[in-house]
This record gives structure tokens, sequence and C-alpha cells, in this order.
């Protein structure tokens, strides 16, 4: 009897330890399960009105910001990092001619494409930003690149163009970058500057919203907690004397720290590199305890604002929560979240 009822006794011990491991398997999957990802984006803000774009243009517009953030959620669901979703939704909107990234640049005052961008990797610090070339099909790749594969943060120019091509990144003529739309935009911008009183000012001065920038960007939090960001441009439609702006400017265009947030930024660049915008959202939350809507409305409708500086922001903190402030009439945007997608372009869409 004595033996049976041990023997009883020990096997509902063993199956009550195996439930117990199997419960805590499931729990422990459920958890990973759980851990969130989430992707945002931006296509660039300024005069966007309902009256400025017909239904195919804002249908256009929706659909290539869908692509990019599902583009970017892929690589996420998968286990990917933060800093390959961020590639990955930036190259879908360098590629398209809707945005002023890559494909759809804007042209120089002598009529050719120089194109900036950075990232940086919030769970390390590094960072990886190009400014003013030419040739590289993927200014976010070379960024990422010049992180991964040089001592360096920051290339330009001809410099910039060597290293790419050493690295074996794919290249173009400058003409690639081509599109009508942007070249009437050269035409009227070039006749506006020399009505000007002052016309060898700098031309944000004398330029419509629309002129300035397009910027486009994105924010990622990978499965394991990392934060990521990037910015992709091609500057200021009439730019000249190798004018750069904030979208290579770490602190300034492109911010990340897990232990803050993420930004990535797009708006009147002079502004945004004198008040450093992406870096000090990110200090207000993780000095000053702000949630990134405060932070962000504190920068952009405060800061910035003030100053006399137009544009918007993209921000997500480790835990996922995300805001869009921008003190324009629209901006192009969107975020993927459990699953879910929202894309806007006005004011009241969110």
């Amino acid at each position: 009897m004595k033996i049976k009822t041990t023997l009883t006794m020990l096997t509902l011990a063993l199956a009550g330890t195996f439930t117990t491991a199997a419960a805590n398997a499931e729990t422990h999957e459920q958890t990973d399960r759980e851990k969130p990802i989430a992707l945002v984006i931006h296509g660039g803000a300024g005069t966007i009105t309902r009256a400025n774009l017909s239904e195919e243009q804002e249908a256009a517009y929706h659909a290539k910001l869908e692509q990019a953030l599902q583009a970017g959620y892929a690589v996420l669901e998968q286990g990917g990092s933060s800093t390959d979703a961020v590639i990955s939704a930036i190259q879908v909107m360098e590629d398209s001619p809707l945005f002023n990234a890559g494909k759809g640049a804007v042209y120089t005052w002598d009529g050719e494409h120089e194109l900036d961008a950075s990232i940086m990797d919030g769970a390390t610090g590094n960072a990886g930003a190009v400014a003013g070339v030419k040739t590289v099909k993927s200014p976010i790749e070379l960024a990422r690149t010049i992180m991964d594969k040089s001592v360096h943060v920051m290339l330009s120019g001809d410099g910039a163009a060597q290293f790419a091509q050493q690295q074996g990144l794919a290249e173009v003529d400058n003409s690639y970058f081509d599109t009508d739309h942007r070249y009437q935009q050269l035409i009227d911008a070039k006749e506006t500057i020399r009505k000007s009183e002052q016309p060898e000012q700098q031309a944000w001065r004398y330029l419509d919203l629309d002129y300035k920038y397009g910027t486009v960007g994105a924010v990622a939090l990978d499965q394991s907690g990392n934060l990521s960001a990037g910015t992709s441009t091609g500057g200021m439609t009439a730019k000249r004397y190798g004018r750069i702006g904030d979208s290579p400017i770490i602190g300034a265009g492109t911010w990340a720290d897990n232990n803050s947030c993420g930004v990535s930024a797009t708006g009147h660049g002079e502004y945004f590199i004198r008040y450093h915008v992406a870096a000090d959202i990110c200090a207000r939350v993780k000095y000053q305890n702000q949630t990134v809507e405060e932070a962000g409305d504190a920068v952009i409708h405060g800061v910035l604002e003030q100053a006399g500086g137009t544009g918007g922001v993209i921000i997500m903190d480790a835990q996922g929560h995300i805001a869009t402030p921008f003190n324009t009439e629209g901006m192009y945007r969107g975020y993927i979240r459990n699953g879910k997608v929202h894309t806007a372009i006005y004011k009241d869409e969110d």
C-alpha cells in the first residue's frame, strides 16, 4: 500500500511539474508575442490642404505611405532589427516620385540633385550620415553603411560617393532623380528669387513652404525593445553653395535613444539645426519625464514656432507610444502598431 501511495504521489508531482513548465512556456511565448513592435513614418510637411490635392493624389499618397509601413513592419514581425525596418520603409519612399527624397528629389539652383540622409541606433548611440551626394541611389542605405562600416559619422560629396562605390552600393546617373513637377518647381522658385530685393540671400527667405522641404523619415521599435530613427531628403528647391539642412544632422533632424525616444524631422532645416529639435524632444522625455506628446508639442508648437520655424516630427518611445506634431497645414504621415495601419495627411485626421 505504501509503495502504491508513493507512486501515486510521485506521478501527481511530476504531472504538476510538467503542467507548470508547460504553463510557463506558454506564458513566455505569449510575452514574446506581446512585446510591442511599431513603426511611424512621415513624408514631409508643408502647405498641404484638401484644396491643393485631388482625390487621386490623396489616394496615391495614402497608398505609398501604407506600402512603406507594410515594408518596414514585415521586417519587425519577422524579428528583424529596428534599423532594418527603418531602411525598408524609407527606401519605399526614396523610390517614389511623390516625395522629396531619392527619385523625387528637388533640384538645386544649378539643375542637379544633392541628397542627404542620416540614421541612428537607439541601443548603441551609433549613427551614420551623408550629405550632398549625387549618384547614390539610396542615401539612407549609404548612411547606414557609414554607421556600420566606417569610423566616421558623416561623409559628404565626392568622398561619400567614393566610399559608397567601395562598399558596392547601387549607383545611378544624377538624371535618375529627375521629375517634371520638381523641375517646374525649380523654374518657379528661381523666378521668385530673382524678383526679390536681395536675390543673393538664402532661398528660404522668399520661397513658399512647398519649395523648402519634403523630407521622408521613419522611427521603429523592434522585438528587442530597440529604437532606430532615419531621415532622407533632397533638401530645398533652388539651394546653392552646397547648402545642407537638418536631415543629415544627428540631433537636429534625427535622434534615437532607447532611454527616451526616436525622432525624425521634416521642416525648415535652418531652424531645426539652430534649436537641435530632435534631441531636444528626447531630452525632455528623458530628463523631465514628459510624454512624447508633451515633449513634441512643447518643441514644435512652442520653441520652434515662436522662433519662426515651421515643420513637424514623428516621435516614438520604447513602449511604442507615438506622437506626430506639426505646425504646418499638413504632414504626410502614418503608423502601424498591433498590425493596424493608419495614414494621414491633414490636421483633422489623427
